[in-house]
């Protein structure tokens, strides 16, 4: 919703300004340079973009209209889960939860928590992460490493959308120059003509430039910065598992071990020390 009320602010502002200045908004109307500037953008990120990167771009690029993010109260959930799981292994020891992170999608303990069960990477991590845990008798400097390796490797896959688009929006300016450079040629085929038809020749052609640059500053780079965004925001719920299993295995109580879950999450989406309590203590 933010993307789309930026887009239409961009707009007003330019076509506005332009307005002002008793503008025609005929001249910056221009359906060729459209089909220039864009056509050749696109084309250049095809021959750029190996399938699997296209198909990144085109699953992530939709979500910077959702407007969703991680709420207060999916870190609440996700920590209860996290706490649950350390309960339930420290209690009865780790072959207990080895039902629960082999099939969670059919483990009531999972089951309890929709927003978290609604994001299958998360659950997948905290499974996988679980079952090294039971399997081997992992020291907490290892799995923290391998915990950290698997996020480095979903963040850097996380952020080829953003580099993708922010490549695009870089040569939009220089398409925009060779849309304005055609439109130059066109204009000396012109040059038997009156003033009045070259003036507008020309204004048709630097409106090529305008584009390039509008497009590029104005709509394409901050798709990037907002995908990039998008990116790293992402990665933080990863970070607070691995921040309280490791915290677990080296031998921190199970509230201790989601407290220090907790520090890892920025301070809008926190859950008070107080908040998540009462959720704990529920619980029990």
């Amino acid at each position: 919703m933010f993307a789309i009320i930026g887009a239409v602010v961009v707009l007003l502002s330019v076509i506005g300004g332009f307005l002002l200045e008793k503008g025609n908004l005929h001249v910056l109307f221009q359906p060729a340079e459209v089909v220039i500037i864009v056509g050749a953008a696109i084309g250049s990120f095809i021959i750029a973009s190996p399938p699997k990167v296209l198909s990144l771009v085109i699953r992530n690029i939709f979500k910077i209209f959702s407007g969703r993010s991680f709420s207060k109260a999916f870190y609440l959930e996700l920590l209860s889960l996290l706490y649950q799981l350390f309960s339930k292994a420290r209690k009865e020891g780790l072959v207990a939860i080895e039902a629960d992170v082999e099939n969670p999608q059919k483990s009531p303990l999972f089951q309890r928590y929709k927003n978290v069960i609604a994001h299958q990477e998360l659950v997948t991590f905290i499974a996988d992460n679980f079952k090294v845990i039971v399997s081997s008798n992992v020291p907490s400097h290892e799995l923290d490493s391998l915990m950290e390796l698997e996020i480095e490797t979903e963040h850097k896959e996380a952020t080829i959308p953003s580099t993708s688009i922010g490549r695009v929006a870089d040569g939009l300016p220089g398409l925009g120059i060779v849309a304005a450079v055609l439109g130059v040629v066109l204009t000396m085929q012109k040059i038997d003509q009156p003033p009045a038809v070259l003036g507008h020749s020309i204004g048709a052609a630097l409106v090529g430039t305008f584009l390039g640059v509008l497009l590029c500053y104005g709509f394409v780079g901050p798709v990037s910065v907002n995908l990039e965004h998008l990116a790293r925001e992402k990665a933080i719920p990863f970070n607070v598992i691995r921040v309280a299993m490791v915290s677990f295995i080296g031998g921190a109580a199970p509230q201790i071990a989601v407290e220090f879950g907790r520090r890892a999450i920025p301070e809008k989406e926190k859950p008070s020390f107080k908040e998540l309590e009462t959720a704990l203590n529920k619980l029990k």
